[in-house]
């Protein structure tokens, strides 16, 4: 069964399947090529007819070892015509059910909304919401920062940021449709794992953004971003890799995609200076789209009226350390050196003894790679975290976090709780036979899945993720509940606290407003 919808641009035919309608490959804005290249989003040209919506667009210019995150049965053909998006809802009626937007992962340089691991039909189906996903520009023609790219006609003089400006164009266009699609364009909830997690949290310090969401979930994603002298930086070295003698628009407009994709890669295989992440590419406070960094706008108030869900796994690292040889032959004095390069502003030795003797207390495992991957993971991505979810809940007492603990059995288990692991139990894709040989697939799996996807969606619906099987509560900074996801859910109150207390030493919670103030960010290196 189908039926067609008008949309900006045109009509659009999406189709019925398993009591769900899709539609997929949907533009919401022009093609950014040629000159509309790093500007901001351009609605859609006009379409004659009635434009099918039953298969996914082009994804974005990528590596192609990356395209799709290389999951089985992903759409790989690229394109710069890549701003499309896709929708999964239970019925086309008034039913005003909540919405929930996806921005996918994949360190701001790869990645698809479409892929595999985000397809919303199950989570429409089950649980009465509205599923939205998408393309964004990614590398240097979605997060290229430099003053060479300003427009003074357009985006408030941006130069950077164009893969966030395509994420407020989807926000917009939800808010101007999904009330055709059965959703409530008032209650659209944000959620996103890694850069697409990171993108949220940036998007909560975007005043463009302000109005456009209701709650967000954040999942694997501190709130970094460049300063725009870095980004220059980044800019400049893509321009020298190209043979260009500088940033200018005008030579960049005429690089073809795959070229600016393959310089790309060459500058994220550098090993990054001492305390920087190892990512060319990332959001920008540009003073502009992002006139401060996330966490100064959160502890400022700027998102007190969004409610937040905020977690991250417990083995983070695991994934990127995944290949590389220097993890596998990774010693103590390996160790201590990682540790003086990413975190110079703690006492190292002591920070090691703190972890191995927590570790042990547990009967976890305390070798150096074990505790790379658990130093790591606190210092990317858990710690960051939690310093968000403090600033936010000094205005929102809607704040939940959580802690994922499930681990795979991929590779003998080496991987633990890793980086991404938590999707598919979000999704449930858990009971997909590809995706199963990641999580380990079985009842506990699918029992998990049915604790998990009720607290996202239950939160969509009422900023509350508790749920008639799950008591979830509040997070505040001096009980800190935390709901920890491993072969059940419960919630403990500071789990990981003893290693945590490393790095509250040098970068504390965030304080409120009128108080001491914070650093910006953390960055780290978060390479072996």
């Amino acid at each position: 069964m189908s039926v067609v919808v008008p949309v900006t641009g045109g009509r659009v035919r999406g189709e019925e399947v398993d009591g769900v309608w899709s539609f997929l490959g949907v533009p919401y804005a022009a093609p950014p090529i040629g000159p509309l290249r790093w500007r901001p989003p351009q609605p859609p040209a006009p379409w004659s007819g009635v434009r099918p919506a039953t298969a996914f667009g082009p994804i974005a210019p990528q590596a192609p070892a990356t395209a799709g995150m290389s999951v089985p049965g992903d759409p790989t053909e690229q394109s710069e015509d890549c701003l499309s998006l896709n929708m999964w809802t239970p019925a086309l009626d008034a039913g005003r059910r909540p919405v929930m937007v996806w921005v996918h992962g994949g360190g701001f340089t790869s990645g698809t909304g479409a892929s595999l691991l985000y397809r919303g039909a199950e989570l429409a189906r089950r649980h009465d919401v509205v599923v939205v996903t998408f393309n964004y520009r990614l590398g240097a023609l979605g997060f290229l920062g430099h003053r060479g790219l300003a427009d003074p006609g357009g985006g408030a003089n941006a130069v950077g940021n164009w893969g966030l400006l395509d994420q407020m164009a989807v926000l917009r266009w939800v808010g101007r449709h999904v009330g055709q699609f059965g959703g409530d364009p008032g209650n659209v909830t944000l959620f996103g794992e890694s850069a697409g997690a990171m993108s949220i949290a940036a998007l909560l310090a975007a005043p463009a953004a302000r109005g456009s969401f209701r709650r967000a979930v954040i999942q694997s994603g501190p709130p970094y971003t460049h300063s725009l002298d870095r980004a220059a930086r980044a800019g400049e070295d893509l321009a020298a890799e190209l043979g260009l003698a500088g940033v200018e628009r005008r030579l960049l407009e005429q690089v073809p995609a795959e070229e600016l994709v393959a310089a790309t890669s060459v500058l994220h295989q550098r090993r990054p200076s001492p305390g920087e992440l190892p990512l060319p590419f990332l959001p920008v406070v540009d003073g502009a789209v992002l006139p401060m960094p996330p966490l100064e706008a959160v502890v400022a108030g700027h998102a007190a009226d969004v409610s937040v869900l905020i977690g991250t796994n417990r083995d983070e690292l695991s994934f990127f350390a995944l290949g590389d040889p220097e993890w596998g032959s990774m010693d103590e004095d390996r160790l201590l050196w990682w540790v003086q390069q990413s975190a110079p502003g703690i006492d190292h030795r002591p920070a090691l003894d703190t972890y191995r003797r927590a570790r042990r207390r547990r009967g976890e495992p305390d070798d150096p790679r074990s505790l790379w991957v658990a130093m790591g993971s606190d210092l990317v991505f858990r710690w960051p975290s939690l310093r968000l979810a403090a600033a936010q809940h000094h205005h929102q007492p809607e704040t939940f976090v959580y802690l994922f603990t499930w681990e795979t059995p991929v590779l003998g288990g080496i991987l633990g709780s890793c980086h991404a692991l938590e999707i598919p139990f979000v999704f449930g894709g858990v009971r997909d036979p590809v995706v199963a040989a990641f999580t380990g697939g079985g009842p506990e799996a699918e029992a998990l899945a049915d604790l998990m996807q009720p607290a996202w969606t239950a939160f969509a619906r009422s900023g509350d993720p508790s749920h008639p099987a799950l008591h979830w509560p509040a997070w505040d900074a001096s009980r800190r509940a935390t709901m920890v996801f491993g072969r059940d859910g419960s919630w403990q109150e500071g789990p990981l606290d003893e290693e945590l207390a490393v790095w509250a030493a040098v970068a504390p919670l965030a304080d409120p407003p009128g108080t001491a103030g914070v650093p910006a960010t953390a960055t780290v290196a978060a390479d072996a």
